[in-house]
């Protein structure tokens, strides 16, 4: 058994299973809220108890969500047998939901994937008013009043009571009040650790509170339990803070949807909602479930998905994504998939496994705290017994001027072994690294950036070179006319709408482009082709008003008898201005010559990686059009702040021309290009980065680039959303197509890289400081509980907490 997943990601809460080799065995897997388990070492109990229940075969718990999946075999266990066994390792259950056929629809106790039934994250508490805490608040009352009869109104403190011919005083029974309010719970969780054989902080705690008890150092006990107790109820809340950004992802996701139904509107939940249904969205709601529009139009807020703060347009035929909100339009959009494989489920469930993923880092932290405890709690019994033994008479060191008297009685002795108790717990240590990586994977999360992992998350941060594909990441993908040079008596408008004329029939990306630009351009109606022909790899041809007009390469053209030689020849000079027209001699049909375009204009747009598409009739020439994959906007900034955040080399792979690769690799500014790459030379590329610069990361569109994605260090896909290729392939998914959160990716990951070792080290410098000082009689209980365990524990949470703060840049 095992705290961590089994590779699956977390197990569904709605699905029975058929499991085992002749495929007959049934499997059940309830989904439980562990509020109270926010620990690696509350998860060990947990996992040991689960682990003595017979039938019960896989066990994932995230102990940073408070959550456990639990499979088990129904005719051996049933749900009652897995939560007895967690309360038995004094864990409350506070909801749940088990799956499978004939199972029971108990309340799920907090958030849950709407479509799936598995609980999310555990529930909200309210951490200052629970019986724990109006305990806590009780033996805090408590011990105030006993200080103030034992220090301050000592006229005031009789002997109230007696224990074996012991008095007490006014005070004790006080603070022994203190130690039953405050440190019982205390008690009865060491008392679960011991049952689960778990040296964990309950076992530590509880052992200090009940030996300083019965020793008679009242004080101090009581001390230990309220201060203690006050330290685990700040940590609940530091860490229900932790789990309030899963919950805001998990509150994205529309409970309700207005359906379409026997020709009227019904609200029903989302998980009722079939494939191909209609659902109706108005001004202000959610998407309720991924879908195509089939009627209206309106402007959506899908930043939710792809973290795009800027609403994008749709209009029939448009996907539409669960969780994104209709800003003003109405809409009818027809389900394409159900509520529990909607992308934002995919995301959310993805999250929460990357949760569940033990990083490198907590592998050491859980392997050191292994060590690091039992060797501390070694050296407080040692503190305890060994100094009155060998020191007999006091003993005065001078250690930098300061005098330290070492005394021999046992009393002394006793309260530094049980400040060195408390201060071997790992509690801050062990959480310093877990509680860094879901606030980094949860923030990213929402900001449309979608990392499978902590180790993923930690990996990132330490690449040395980026690797980008160009078509789809540098580029839009698609093609957009970039150039228009009309010639002639022709202006632009002419020539877009008789190449839009001729185009009309084509299905070539090319035609798109053009037949796009020309409706953005409003050129008005078109003429309708006749005799259109498709002259394979040349162009195309057709009578427009009774003519014939050609579109095409310029080798078309040439072969019609024009003489481009000129045009197309390489200059010394700078890149020719496509528009500018000369006159020169007649080299062609009709007096359309070379001359009409500006020597070496047609070199220049091809050097620059665009296609060049001719219009005229066979006599006369009416321009040019340019086309190319356009360069993102932000794919040169992005670059150069991938640079200023430490990445050594950024290096673009493509399987385009030579001349293509170099001109969009000069326009966004990469330290080189290597192109006519095929799939597996890719992975090659990958693979020699690696061995001269160190970690690599490639990004790509997740599909064609799999093989790279997949040799990288880190794999990362661009505009996942609504791909489910991407969303399995890539160690990070970048749902939108916006290259500019590839910076943002990195300083994330970098970032929690050092909030990582930030805490590590803290935690691990304020244990040994306070260690140190313990037998220099510096450090008392107080001290090791407030600053090592309540104030590092604070410390490492709100530290993780900054990484929510961080925002990818607007290059706008």
């Amino acid at each position: 058994m095992s705290d961590e997943p089994d590779g699956r990601g977390d197990a569904r809460g709605d699905e029975a299973a058929d499991t085992g080799a002749d495929g007959g065995r049934r499997e059940l897997t309830a989904g439980l809220a562990v509020p109270e388990m926010d620990c690696p070492s509350c998860a060990g109990k947990v996992d040991s108890a689960l682990g003595r229940v017979d039938g019960v075969t896989d066990v994932a718990l995230n102990p940073t969500a408070g959550t456990a999946t639990v499979t088990y075999d129904p005719d051996r266990a049933d749900e009652g047998d897995v939560v007895a066994a967690i309360e038995g390792a004094g864990y409350e259950v506070t909801g749940g939901r088990s799956g499978g056929e004939g199972s029971a629809d108990g309340d799920r106790g907090g958030t849950a994937d709407g479509a799936s039934g598995d609980v999310a994250v555990a529930p909200p508490s309210a951490v200052w008013t629970t019986p724990r805490a109006k305990k806590t608040w009780l033996g805090a009352v408590l011990v105030v009043a006993g200080l103030l009869f034992e220090f301050v109104l000592t006229g005031r403190n009789p002997a109230v009571a007696s224990v074996l011919g012991v008095p007490l005083a006014l005070a004790d029974v006080l603070f022994v009040g203190a130690v039953a309010a405050s440190g019982i719970p205390v008690v009865r969780g060491g008392y679960y650790s011991a049952l689960n054989r778990s040296l964990d902080i309950d076992l530590l705690m509880g052992t200090a509170i009940v030996a300083a008890t019965g020793i008679g150092y009242f004080v101090e006990a009581a001390t230990l339990a309220v201060l203690f107790s006050v330290a685990e109820l700040l940590e609940d809340y530091a860490m229900d803070r932790a789990r309030d950004s899963l919950r805001e992802l998990m509150e994205l996701s529309p409970d309700e949807a207005t359906v379409r139904r026997e020709g009227g509107e019904t609200t029903v939940p989302t998980d009722d909602v079939a494939v191909g249904e209609t659902v109706i969205v108005r001004p202000g709601e959610k998407v309720p479930l991924d879908g195509t529009v089939i009627e209206g139009e309106s402007a959506v807020d899908e930043s939710p998905i792809t973290g795009e703060s800027v609403p994008v347009d749709k209009a029939p035929g448009d996907e539409a994504f669960a969780g994104a909100i209709n800003e003003e339009g109405y809409l009818e959009i027809e389900v394409t998939s159900t509520a529990g494989d909607s992308t934002l489920s995919r995301i959310i469930e993805l999250v929460q496994g990357a949760q569940a993923e033990k990083t490198e880092t907590e592998r050491f932290v859980d392997r050191f705290a292994g060590y690091y405890t039992p060797v501390v709690v070694v050296l407080a019994i040692l503190t305890a017994a060994v100094p009155p033994l060998v020191i007999g008479e006091p003993v005065t060191v001078d250690l930098a001027g300061y005098p330290f008297v070492f005394a021999a009685d046992w009393g002394t002795w006793f309260v530094r072994g049980l400040t060195l108790l408390v201060i071997a717990c790992p509690c801050a240590f062990v959480i310093s690294t877990p509680v860094s990586v879901v606030s980094g994977i949860t923030s990213a999360a929402k900001n449309g950036v979608l990392i499978k992992g902590g180790n993923h998350l930690e990996a990132m941060g330490q690449v040395d070179a980026v690797a980008l594909d160009k078509t789809g990441t540098l580029t839009r993908g698609e093609l957009a006319v970039t150039d228009l040079v009309p010639l002639g008596g022709a202006d632009e408008e002419t020539l877009l709408r008789r190449a839009a004329a001729l185009e009309r029939r084509s299905e070539h990306p090319i035609a798109a482009a053009i037949l796009g630009r020309a409706e953005r351009a409003g050129v008005g109606a078109l003429a309708e082709p006749a005799g259109f022909e498709s002259l394979t790899g040349k162009g195309v041809r057709a009578d427009i008003d009774g003519e014939t007009y050609y579109a095409g390469k310029p080798a078309l053209f040439e072969g019609l008898g024009f003489d481009l030689s000129r045009a197309r020849a390489k200059t010394d000079g700078g890149v020719a201005d496509g528009g500018v027209v000369t006159e020169g001699d007649d080299g062609g049909p009709g007096g359309a010559g070379d001359g009409a375009f500006a020597e070496g204009s047609l070199a220049a747009l091809e050097s620059e990686g665009k296609t060049v598409v001719l219009v005229g009739t066979a006599t006369e020439l009416t321009g040019a059009i340019a086309v190319a994959d356009e360069v993102r906007p932000d794919s040169k900034r992005a670059v150069e702040r991938l640079r200023e955040l430490g990445v050594e080399r950024v290096v673009m792979l493509t399987g385009d021309n030579e001349g293509t690769a170099r001109a969009i690799a000069e326009s966004v500014g990469v330290d080189e290009y290597r192109a006519e790459l095929l799939p597996e030379e890719k992975v090659a590329a990958v693979e020699s980065l690696r061995a001269e610069y160190g970690e690599v990361a490639m990004v790509g569109d997740g599909i064609n680039d799999a093989p790279a994605l997949a040799t990288a260090d880190v794999g990362v896909a661009m505009g996942a959303a609504g791909t489910d290729t991407a969303l399995e392939t890539a160690d990070i998914a970048l749902m939108g197509d916006d290259v500019a959160k590839l910076p943002y990716l990195y300083a994330l990951s970098h970032t929690a890289n050092g909030v990582i070792r930030q805490n590590v080290w803290a935690s691990l410098g304020v244990k040994a400081l306070l260690a140190l000082g313990v037998p220099l009689g510096l450090v008392s209980v107080a001290v090791a509980v407030v600053v090592g365990d309540m104030g590092m524990s604070l410390g490492v949470t709100g530290n993780a907490m900054r990484l929510s703060g961080i925002e990818p840049e607007s290059y706008e």
